[in-house]
């Protein structure tokens, strides 16, 4: 029966493929669910939990040290990127969910056991020093299992997928992960009901979750069936992922740096991060700041709302107006669309600032603008800027694009978060330079747009390539 339903939305599925392709599906929904459920967790505890004013702290401190973590976690992440790179040479790429999913899980447990105990015991009971380390460590870890773990599926999807095959399976893949993020999202709306600890025990099952379907695929899934493109797989095995790791991230840098289309697609898909960054802050922090979001729970369910909203406008548009938009207006009209709402969208949110209006509807319209950058991005950006790699090589493929896609936007957001930490202090200078800063990049992201539009258009007509 339930292969009956999937094959009723995709029909060209085969019942082998509906298999395959299911728990593929199914991995990727616990990842997504799992990371959309301990990202919204994650600023929960950083900003209501780790530094309570009880025990010392300044009032709104996990507020003031956000950006601190933005900055940091660029180094994290790039840190245990390089570690992952050197996992890939050592073991397949399945027991590389074994071993990087238990990793996860003994800090998740960890994690949750410090949050059960500051529940039931009160902060004091923790003291100052490893609530602390509890806000910093569950910020790191999270924002890393999210760039490793996503980055393992989809290179062990590829590995056991045809292109033949995967025309047909990935949409499916892809529908688990937009219904685990919508899930996942919606769950942290009934913390005061659940329990934070609670919850994050439940993600924590679901990285456990991703080991048990893993290891059910190689099982169940016959030898022969698990091959992707064969060639692929005869040069990773003469080129170690380490290395392959350190020469593509050189030679990244330098296609990015001396292609000066590589370059535009570079600001096409980072600008957004540093304005989506300042906004973000804006909002948490006005939020964080509120009675009916002072407790954990209740900041929350504010994040939940956040979360579920984000994601489901991005499935309504990527179901029902990207491909339209795409088809009727064009490529050029896709990458120009996304910077001119984002920058009408920061006008008139600091219009609406200098009106003097209450902090509750300050953070909503706040919270609209963060809405629409955010569905935008995911709807009409990424693959408006995923099309721009159509005309170019496969080192540009590969290199510049794995070099923007795992570094490109932290180091964006890293850029932004050095305008908030500049400008915490004061919600009026963050608003008012914040706005003047975002316009000033939007003003660049809107040239380059142009440039890289019209560049793309002659590429594709005269069947030349970016080398």
């Amino acid at each position: 029966m339930v292969t009956s339903i999937v094959q009723f939305f995709y029909p060209d599925l085969t019942d082998e493929q509906v298999t395959k392709f299911g728990l593929l599906s199914m991995t990727f929904f616990c990842i997504i669910g799992s990371y959309w459920m301990l990202r919204l967790l994650k600023d929960t505890i950083f900003f209501k939990i780790a530094f309570p004013a009880s025990l010392g702290w300044a009032a709104n401190q996990g507020a003031l040290y956000q950006p601190l973590a933005k900055i940091y976690s660029v180094a994290i992440v790039f840190f245990v990127v390089l570690i992952y790179s050197k996992l890939v040479d050592l073991f397949e790429k399945h027991k590389l969910f074994y071993i990087i999913c238990s990793f996860y899980t003994v800090v998740f447990l960890g994690i949750t056991a410090l949050l059960a105990v500051n529940s039931i015991y009160g902060s004091a009971f923790l003291g100052k020093n490893l609530l602390a380390l509890l806000g910093w460590g569950s910020y790191f870890g999270i924002e890393s299992f999210g760039s490793i773990l996503v980055a393992l599926f989809w290179s062990f999807t590829v590995s056991v997928t045809a292109t033949s095959a995967a025309k047909k399976g990935f949409p499916f893949i892809v529908a688990g992960a937009q219904i685990g993020s919508i899930l996942g999202s919606a769950l942290p709306f009934f913390a005061k009901n659940i329990g934070i600890w609670q919850l994050f025990l439940i993600a924590t099952m679901l990285v456990v979750c991703v080991m048990f379907l893993i290891h059910t695929f190689i099982t169940v899934i016959p030898k022969e069936d698990r091959i992707g493109d064969k060639k692929a797989a005869e040069t990773a095995k003469k080129k170690g992922g380490f290395v392959e790791f350190v020469v593509g991230f050189v030679a990244g840098i330098k296609l990015l740096l001396t292609r000066k289309y590589l370059f535009g697609v570079l600001i096409l898909s980072t600008f957004y991060e540093v304005v989506g960054t300042i906004v973000d802050y804006q909002m948490k922090a006005q939020a964080s700041m509120l009675p009916e979001y002072a407790s954990a729970e209740g900041f929350a369910r504010f994040m939940s709302t956040f979360g579920v909203c984000v994601n489901s406008l991005s499935f309504l548009m990527a179901l029902l107006g990207t491909a339209y938009i795409m088809k009727q207006f064009g490529l050029r009209f896709c990458l120009l669309l996304y910077p001119t709402v984002l920058g009408i969208a920061v006008i008139a949110l600091y219009w609406f600032y200098t009106l003097g209006p209450s902090p509750s509807q300050l953070l909503f319209a706040t919270f609209g603008v963060m809405i629409l950058a955010k569905g935008l991005s995911y709807a009409v950006n990424n693959p408006a800027k995923e099309m721009m790699y159509i005309p170019t090589s496969k080192d540009a493929k590969f290199k510049a694009k794995g070099w923007v896609d795992m570094f490109g936007g932290r180091t964006a957001k890293m850029g932004g978060a050095q305008v908030t930490n500049a400008l915490k202090h004061n919600l009026g200078s963050l608003m008012m330079y914040g706005t003047f800063i975002s316009l000033g990049l939007i003003g660049v992201w809107l040239a380059v747009a142009v440039y890289v539009g019209n560049k793309n258009k002659q590429l594709v007509d005269s069947g030349e390539i970016v080398e």
